[in-house]
């Protein structure tokens, strides 16, 4: 196994730096981000104030009685979104990282898959026809992530066959499901009968985190930690397996065995962040391709960043889509959108970068 974990899955990168330094940056600005994300915002609270309610918050410090409104726009709001945003792009963007090697695709993202298109089906059902009334708040979160994990086992019982799970059953089954998915969830759109659960649910596909709350944070951040984990344990073989599965098993690798695995764990995580936010674009498509360039493509230094800098990434996304049009707010998949596309478009122009060695 030793020759897995020395196998670099792809070419050198353009410009390689070091992983512990550039994590460390990466933490301290993500550390600074955070504090961004709660400061920043159209209600009027100060910098001074929103470091002091920060302050107590963690320390059990006190506050005084004309704070408390000041103090829950900084607690209760503003803290548990920029958190779950920074959650939601860790997960976006480790789960891209392994469904490109998975798939073999540079354009692979967690919703090829079709996992998102499942969980939309869900949580528009909640929207717009009323299901799951008796769950009160966790209505939503609830039937998104139900419905997430049956569009995982349609997708997995498609794809399958007597040999496990190959690249190109796994696109073809998650795009055709997906389509199917997308054409329910645009029929419930179009057959609703308020146009503000229409306008919620839209809100809801394009991505948001404006019902962000404590309790919706554990979850997702449990099940985001867990796949990170594994995927970091399982580095050296995502390094076997985008090299192709002939090469994967002369390395003594299970191709088929590996794929299956790592479709339950990236399926489970980008069903539990599409529950809390809706269908991000781009982040898990655009953030692995940049840090293999500065990085290299082992994925053993790639999983290291690709968290941390989608943490980041969406983390000032929704800081730009709750203030671009203050008071009103835009979908933060808009903005991802906005800043992928011609990231992207740089990424294939830039020369000396290759995925999978093909340019």
């Amino acid at each position: 196994m030793s020759a897995i974990t020395t196998a670099a899955a792809g070419p050198p990168a353009l410009r390689r730096l070091p992983v512990p330094a550039s994590a460390a940056v990466l933490v301290l600005f993500l550390l600074v981000s955070l504090v961004c994300g709660v400061g920043l915002g159209a209600s009027g609270v100060t910098w001074g104030e929103t470091l002091h309610f920060l302050g107590a918050g963690l320390t059990g410090g006190t506050i005084r009685g004309d704070e408390a409104g000041a103090y829950a726009i900084v607690w209760e709001i503003r803290l548990p979104r920029a958190v779950l945003a920074a959650v939601v792009g860790a997960g976006l963007a480790s789960v891209g990282v392994a469904v490109q090697a998975m798939v073999r695709n540079a354009l692979a993202d967690p919703f090829v898959l079709g996992v998102s298109s499942g969980a939309a089906v869900g949580a528009n059902a909640v929207l717009l026809l009323g299901a799951f009334a008796a769950l009160g708040v966790w209505a939503l979160s609830v039937s998104a992530f139900v419905s997430a994990l049956a569009a995982m086992v349609l997708v997995y019982l498609a794809a399958r066959t007597a040999y496990g799970l190959t690249p190109l059953r796994l696109v073809l089954a998650g795009t055709a499901l997906s389509y199917g998915f997308s054409a329910l969830t645009t029929l419930m759109v179009f057959r609703a009968e308020r146009g503000e659960a229409a306008r919620a649910a839209m809100m809801w596909l394009l991505g948001s985190l404006g019902g962000a709350t404590w309790g919706s944070v554990p979850l997702a951040a449990v099940t985001v930690l867990a796949g990170i984990l594994y995927l970091g344990a399982r580095a050296g073989r995502l390094n076997a397996l985008a090299m192709g599965d002939e090469t994967a098993a002369a390395l003594g690798v299970r191709p088929g065995r590996l794929r299956t695995e790592l479709f339950v764990v990236t399926a489970a995580v980008t069903a539990a962040v599409v529950a809390v936010s809706g269908a991000i674009g781009f982040v898990g498509l655009m953030v692995p391709h940049v840090v293999r360039m500065l990085v290299g493509a082992d994925h053993r230094r790639v999983l290291v960043l690709a968290p941390l800098a989608g943490a980041v990434l969406l983390v000032w996304a929704d800081i730009v889509s709750r203030l671009l049009l203050a008071p009103a707010e835009i979908p933060v998949g808009v903005v991802t959108a906005v800043l992928g596309v011609p990231c992207f478009l740089l990424l294939m122009r830039r020369g000396g970068y290759a995925f999978g060695g093909g340019r």
